[in-house]
């Protein structure tokens, strides 16, 4: 058909030299994680949704946790330095991220973000992220995901 468009978190991957594998799939709006796990046939454990918070400072937190989880707010809150922090609004993600609801990947935002992620990521080989399109998803090392997104790791779902 065409050739392969690459998202910014691909193209930053690729600059830094970071491994990576590109699952793809046939999707055309919003799947929620455990659709796109089912659909890829990424274990469930091992994939992970970004989603975008703000803090009482204004200030805008990348929140990276298993797809059947869902965010603790005080324990993010605490994580991220914060006396309290909610979630952006959908129709904000775009305006703050540069990616649309679905396909948000904790790489290549239109700024970068203090990103936390998961603390059970630690313990997997490879984690599955949204690939910055809805219909991607990208699989790497917890540690590289670290890395190129500047991540801490957290306790966000007690």
């Amino acid at each position: 058909m065409g050739k392969e468009v690459k998202t910014n978190a691909m193209r930053i991957l690729e600059k830094q030299k970071i491994s990576y594998d590109l699952i793809q799939y046939e999707c055309d709006e919003f799947v929620d994680g455990l659709h796109t796990a089912e659909i890829t046939g990424a274990p469930v454990e091992q994939t992970f949704k970004t989603l975008v918070s703000q803090g009482k400072s204004k200030q805008y937190y990348v929140l990276v946790i298993p797809i059947a989880d869902e965010v603790n707010l005080k324990a993010a809150a605490k994580a991220v330095g914060e006396k309290s922090i909610e979630m952006i609004h959908v129709k904000d993600i775009t305006a703050v991220t540069g990616y649309v609801r679905g396909g948000c990947s904790p790489i290549g935002m239109k700024k970068q973000y203090p990103t936390y992620i998961h603390q059970s990521a630690q313990q997997y080989d490879k984690i599955y992220v949204s690939g910055g399109r809805i219909g991607t998803t990208l699989c790497m090392s917890p540690e590289d995901l670290v890395k190129v997104s500047r991540a801490l790791y957290a306790e966000l779902t007690v």
